[in-house]
C-alpha cells in the first residue's frame, strides 16, 4: 500500500513523532524500515490498520494488538466511518472495493455504507460529506447495474430532503431492485395530479413505494389513490416510516432495510406469499 515517513504516520494517528517512536520502542509496532537514506518509513497499511484499531477501542495496547491481528482489517462500517471523518473519499472507495471482493453488492451496501454513515454524528460536517459521497457511490453502482430481465416495474416516491438517511436508504432499495432485474423509477412525492398519472400510466407499475418523511397526509393519499386508480393490480408499501403513525392501515410497512424490503417486493411481483406482514398503523389511504 506504500510507505510514509514518521511526521505523516504521525499526524495520520493524531500524535506526535516522539509518541509514534516510544510505541515503536515498546511495542516493536508499528515496524519502520529504512530508506536508502537512513529515514524511517512506515508501512502505510499497518498505520491506517492502527489508526482504525485506535478508533475502536481508545486504548494503545488494545490497539497494536487489533492492528497486528487483522494487518489492514476488513472492509467494515468502522473503516469506512473513519475514512469519511477524515473526509477521505480516496480511502472510503477503497473499503468499499474491498468490501465488494468478499461481499454482494446489496450487502456491501446495507452492512458496510449505509452502516458507515450511520455511525457518524448527524448534522456533522462529517455526516453531510458521508451523505454526498455515498450518494454518488450509490448513483455509480445503479449506473452499471444490469438491464431489465423483467417487465414489472417499481416506483419509488421519495420524499426524504438532502442530508436524509432515508434518502440513502431509497436509493440502496432501487439499487437492490435493479439487481433483481425490476424496472424502477424514482420521483419525487410533490408531483400535481396530472403530471403523476401521466407517469405511473407510462411505467405501469407493480408496486409502488412512499418513503421519506417530508411529505404531507394528504399528499401521499392522492399519490395512494392515483397509483391504484392507474393499475388494477398496484400494491403500495410503505418503507421507513413514510406514513404518519396514527391507526390502522391498507398500506403495508416494508422492513427498515433494503436488502428484507427488496426481497418482500420481489415476492409481490412473483405472486409468492409473505412469510409475515408488517403493517403500519396509519390513517386508512
Amino acid at each position: 500500500m506504500g510507505a510514509i515517513r514518521t511526521n505523516a504516520a504521525a499526524a495520520m494517528l493524531g500524535v506526535s513523532p516522539s509518541t509514534l517512536r516510544s510505541w515503536e520502542r515498546r511495542f516493536g509496532y508499528p515496524e519502520p524500515r529504512r530508506s536508502a537514506g537512513g529515514h524511517r518509513q512506515f508501512d502505510l497499511g499497518e498505520i491506517e490498520a492502527l489508526r482504525a484499531a485506535f478508533q475502536e477501542t481508545q486504548n494503545v495496547s488494545s490497539a497494536i494488538t487489533l492492528a497486528r491481528d487483522r494487518g489492514a482489517g476488513p472492509a467494515s462500517p468502522s473503516r469506512l466511518r473513519g475514512a469519511l471523518q477524515r473526509f477521505d473519499e480516496g480511502e472510503a472507495d477503497r473499503v468499499l472495493e474491498e468490501s465488494l471482493a468478499v461481499r454482494s453488492v446489496e450487502r456491501s451496501v446495507e452492512e458496510v455504507l449505509l452502516a458507515g454513515v450511520a455511525a457518524l454524528d448527524e448534522g456533522s460536517a462529517e455526516a453531510a460529506f458521508a451523505w454526498r459521497w455515498a450518494t454518488g457511490w450509490l448513483a455509480a453502482a445503479k449506473r452499471v447495474a444490469p438491464p431489465p430481465s423483467r417487465e414489472d416495474a417499481v416506483v419509488v416516491f421519495d420524499s426524504s430532503a438532502p442530508g436524509d438517511a432515508d434518502g440513502l436508504h431509497a436509493q440502496a432499495l432501487e439499487l437492490a431492485l435493479r439487481r433483481r432485474g425490476l424496472r424502477t423509477l424514482t420521483l419525487g412525492a410533490a408531483l400535481d395530479h396530472v403530471r403523476l398519472a401521466r407517469a405511473l400510466h407510462a411505467v405501469d407499475p407493480r408496486v409502488v413505494v412512499l418513503t421519506g418523511r417530508h411529505a404531507s397526509l394528504d399528499a401521499l393519499a392522492r399519490l395512494v389513490y392515483t397509483a391504484r386508480h392507474e393499475g388494477n393490480r398496484v400494491a403500495v408499501f410503505d418503507y421507513r416510516g413514510a406514513l404518519p403513525d396514527t391507526g390502522a392501515s391498507t398500506v403495508e410497512r416494508l422492513a427498515a432495510k433494503p436488502l428484507a424490503a427488496a426481497e418482500r417486493i420481489v415476492a409481490v411481483v412473483e405472486g409468492r406469499p409473505a412469510e409475515h406482514r408488517r403493517t403500519l398503523r396509519a390513517v386508512n389511504i
